[in-house]
């Protein structure tokens, strides 16, 4: 079974960044889209970033636009998410999770990153 692992996350400053990263091991991810999803206490899961298993295509979620960029090395097999400019509200568990496409539901998920945004 593929198994994802999140790594990267921390506490940070308002304003800082952070870049989160989404591995694989025994199963290659280029097959695969991954998105970004996260999650605050008391809050529902939230997308926050996606790309297609080439690279080609990305979206965000209004949120993070200007601020999160998501790539991807498939040679490494490992998806990331740069994180600039974080503010407090970016407080939450970072998942990364795959899929067929952006659009399509997400299958495998990760368990998970903290990220903190605080003074």
């Amino acid at each position: 079974q593929l198994q994802l692992v999140e790594s990267g996350g921390g506490l940070v400053h308002p304003g800082g960044s952070l870049r989160l990263s989404c591995a694989a091991s025994r199963y290659t991810l280029e097959y695969y889209a991954i998105g970004w999803f996260r999650q605050a206490p008391g809050r529902e899961r939230e997308a926050v970033s996606c790309i297609s298993r080439n690279g080609g295509y990305t979206n965000n979620a209004d949120s993070v636009k200007g601020r999160f960029t998501i790539s991807r090395d498939n040679a490494k097999n490992t998806v990331y998410l740069q994180m600039n400019s974080l503010k407090p509200e970016d407080t939450a568990i970072y998942y990364c999770a795959t899929a067929l496409g952006c659009t399509d539901p997400y299958d495998y998920w990760g368990q998970g990153t903290q990220v903190t945004v605080s003074s």
